[in-house]
């Protein structure tokens, strides 16, 4: 295992991966102890070594960018889409040949899909998942933590191994191939700012538009805290604690000290800036105040429609239970929506569907198609 620091090092890295037929990869990013997540750490492993590269201490990754974009060097990664997401917006990397080890069990019907509980089943390895949540930025870095990276990767091989072989045996392998195409396609730009993120904090349902309005104000005051110290915002203050203090609608020092739920270390340290968040609150006119969407105007119900989709839910579970797949997995029910409205009356109707797999129609097309020939029956009555 090598810790790489330097450019030229990892040059000579880039160039052994290159002759590699395949390589594992995985990234550790800052995302629950820092503000602003980026890779801290990216694990490479050939099949005979492993490279734990600091991208902390390099200025750029160039010469790995070429190596991952070379179509014929396969990247294998478990749950990749995260990983791809970060090396496409701190890199530039787009991975043009991969291979993500969850999409594999999934398809062979694994009933646990962990790294851990793979690399155990199929390599009789136990992996120590303890540093899960360790803080990836800081440094220097612990050598248990290098060690601890470079298992996440060292497996992969043989793991992706054993799981393309039986993807072959089961006729799934093209399955298989087709989920990772779209993988590596998968659209990579950063989310837009949600204006909107503080109305999904868990346990706010009964908050009136005033107190709805203080959880808006703290919400943005904490974000605004956490960016500058650059540390996760549940490290600033929790939700429970935005939470109390929006409830309570403190006004004055002595409110605040009172209110319950508000820790009296929290209530000392940021008082003034959690009274001026509820402040600006309670000066908003009532036509300013946030509400909750209510969905809009739900649509009236569609007892035929409904009924289709149940219908096709019912084929889609024997399909699942025949082939040993998870149902969700298999078609999810926004996809069995989209073909009940679809009208398909052909296998190739049901693969023009947007977002609909070729693989799904071959595992359970037919299926589908004997409910949306099927002639509806008359009501009773």
């Amino acid at each position: 295992m090598h810790y790489v620091t330097e450019a030229g090092e990892l040059a000579r890295i880039a160039a052994e991966i290159r002759t590699a037929d395949l390589v594992g990869v995985d990234t550790e990013a800052a995302g629950y102890h820092r503000y602003h997540d980026r890779i801290c750490l990216l694990q490479i492993s050939t099949r005979t070594d492993t490279f734990i590269i600091d991208t902390l201490a390099l200025a750029d990754i160039e010469p790995l960018r070429h190596a991952f974009e070379n179509s014929a060097l396969e990247s294998v990664f478990h749950d990749a889409d995260y990983d791809l997401r970060l090396l496409s917006r701190d890199y530039g990397v787009r991975v043009r040949n991969l291979f993500d080890t969850k999409i594999a069990a999934q398809l062979l019907g694994e009933p646990a899909i962990g790294l851990a509980a793979l690399v155990e089943k199929h390599l009789g390895v136990r992996l120590d998942k303890k540093h899960q949540r360790a803080d990836w930025a800081q440094r220097p870095l612990p050598p248990d933590l290098i060690a601890y990276a470079a298992e996440d990767t060292r497996h992969l091989p043989g793991l992706r191994d054993q799981l393309r072989s039986e993807l072959e045996r089961r006729g799934r392998l093209g399955w298989a191939e087709e989920e990772f195409g779209l993988r590596e396609r998968l659209d990579t730009a950063p989310a837009a700012e949600d204006p909107d993120a503080f109305l999904r904090i868990k346990n706010t349902r009964d908050l009136t538009a005033r107190q709805l309005a203080a959880l808006r104000e703290l919400h943005d005051w904490r974000e605004g805290v956490a960016e500058r110290r650059d540390v996760a915002p549940f490290r600033v203050i929790s939700n429970d604690v935005l939470i109390a203090v929006a409830r309570a609608l403190p006004v004055g020092a002595d409110a605040l000290r009172s209110a319950s739920g508000i820790p009296g270390s929290l209530a000392e340290r940021y008082g003034r800036d959690l009274l001026a968040a509820v402040a600006r609150a309670l000066a908003l006119p009532d036509d300013q105040l946030p509400r909750r969407k209510r969905g809009g105007l739900r649509a009236a119900p569609e007892p035929d429609f409904d009924a289709l989709v149940d219908r096709l839910k019912d084929a889609r579970d024997r399909a699942g239970e025949a082939l040993g797949l998870e149902r969700g997995f298999l078609m999810p029910r926004q996809q069995l929506e989209d073909v009940a409205r679809s009208g398909a009356r052909t296998l190739a109707e049901l693969g023009a569907i947007p977002d609909v797999r070729q693989w799904q129609v071959e595992a359970l097309g037919d299926r589908l198609l004997e409910v949306l020939r099927a002639p509806v029956s008359p009501p009773r009555g």
